[in-house]
């Protein structure tokens, strides 16, 4: 209750709690609970994108086609503890005056900085050491590109519009190429137009949902929103879907085998999530995009339904 009221003075009360946090005794239970809690296991599902590519290419069932699929989300999953951990230590100040993120471990003191970084680097080291342990040499490089891009976007690159929004989904691509390199799937041109413009449509609503939900206090959170208009965002977001199903049909349209008209049919539910999802970026919201991806019942039911019907024609067609 205090500090709802502190923060609804428009005081900073990141450095009273950060001091309250210091305060209690050090434990290795909260610690370690602050640790998990950094890395976001929250955004742990954004991780299941590296299975993408080889279930397209119905290559999970191949001889250690599950097992490179986990190392490489394996990978990608201390890749992205490493990139919270220094975003969350360089953004720490910034944190403490957002009415959700001043929670976080590093904001709050619940993790020491110079911990966090540690263990950056430790979670790094083992993110590239995955790719070299299943001779993936090109699990390796995008695993490597996504700390580099991630590190310089914390770094500077945040602060660029749209270039910063670019950088975000390609975190998001990355990890489907991270998934066909360690499964050595070949991706066609229409698998990588699909998953580019899914992931730029996702980087957009992040950006339309904070700018929406914050108003005047998302520039003081994130300054590059000072450049971004809500309707603008709206329109990319509605254009970058429609291009997405677009390019989804013109896939399942070319197809020569029997798994056309599965394909086809799982275009439906895939219209009604995008739909769906532009529905509840619509509503002002704290909750992060991808909560709005993989917590919600209707989403949910409409990813599954398509999942089914894609599946289908890999596996049953």
């Amino acid at each position: 209750m205090t500090v709802n009221k502190t923060w609804a003075r428009g005081e900073d009360a990141g450095p009273q709690t950060q001091a309250a946090a210091a305060a209690l005794p050090v434990s290795s239970s909260r610690w370690l609970i602050a640790v998990i809690r950094t890395t976001r296991p929250r955004q742990w599902p954004k991780n299941l994108l590296v299975l993408a590519a080889p279930l397209a290419a119905a290559s999970l069932g191949h001889s250690g086609g599950l097992s490179y699929a986990l190392v490489a989300m394996l990978a990608f999953g201390c890749a992205s503890a490493a990139v919270y951990m220094v975003n969350d230590v360089i953004d720490a100040e910034r944190d403490r005056r957002h009415p959700v993120k001043r929670n976080r471990p590093v904001a709050s003191g619940a993790l020491p900085a110079h911990h966090a970084l540690m263990l950056a680097v430790l979670s790094a080291a083992c993110a590239i050491a995955a790719g070299m342990v299943i001779s993936a040499p090109l699990l390796v490089a995008a695993v490597s590109a996504y700390l580099f891009t991630s590190f310089l976007y914390s770094a500077r690159l945040k602060h660029v519009p749209f270039v910063e929004m670019l950088l975000v989904a390609s975190g998001f691509l990355l990890r489907v190429l991270g998934g066909a390199a360690a499964t050595h799937v070949k991706l066609s041109i229409w698998f990588l137009l699909v998953c580019s413009l899914g992931a730029l449509g996702v980087a957009v609503a992040k950006r339309y949902t904070e700018l929406t939900s914050l108003g005047a206090n998302a520039v003081k959170h994130r300054p590059v929103m000072r450049w971004y208009r809500p309707a603008v965002l709206r329109v990319g977001q509605l254009l970058v879907g429609v291009g997405m199903l677009a390019t989804y049909l013109m896939w399942a349209v070319n197809e020569t085998t029997a798994a056309r008209d599965w394909h086809l049919a799982s275009a439906l539910p895939l219209a009604a999530a995008l739909a769906w999802f532009g529905v509840l970026t619509a509503r002002r919201t704290v909750r992060p995009v991808e909560d709005l991806i993989m917590r919600d019942g209707i989403m949910l039911f409409c990813e599954v339904a398509w999942l089914v019907l894609f599946c289908a024609g890999l596996y049953v067609a």
